[in-house]
């Protein structure tokens, strides 16, 4: 991704600021995922013809890990060490969801659209957050 490309999703130029913006949207958006798992497990179960009771257990991991991120993203200027972190996560998670579609899930049709999408999702967070901070890195 260019810089100008990259510059222009952020709506920013400076590098900083970049990984902030992109690590607070993966925070709103790992959040709210997290909450709708929460207070939705069952419906949302049925939905996607996955276990009430990982989607309550997955809803409680991505709270608290929307959270760290919230935070990590409020500061002024985020360690490398804890974003590169992040970006390992997303890309685990990307792949475990792909992983977990492919050898044991058995979702619905709805499941199987929003399984890659979110799988999709993540990993484009990881990629905004890699790219944001080699950009600042070269600052």
């Amino acid at each position: 991704m260019s810089a100008a490309q990259l510059a222009a999703l952020a709506r920013t130029t400076e590098p900083q600021t970049m990984l902030r913006r992109f690590l607070a949207l993966d925070a709103v958006v790992t959040g709210a995922n997290g909450l709708a798992y929460l207070v939705a497990s069952g419906p949302l179960g049925r939905l996607l013809g996955v276990d009430q009771g990982l989607l309550l257990a997955l809803g409680l991991l991505l709270t608290v890990y929307a959270a760290a991120v919230a935070l990590l993203a409020a500061r002024p200027a985020a360690p490398a060490l804890p974003v590169r972190a992040v970006i390992e996560v997303n890309l685990t998670w990307a792949a475990l969801s792909l992983a977990a579609l492919a050898l044991w899930l058995s979702p619905s049709t709805a499941g199987a659209v929003w399984i890659p999408v979110q799988a999709l999702t993540v990993l484009t967070f990881a990629l905004l957050q890699y790219a944001a901070l080699r950009a600042r890195q070269q600052d």
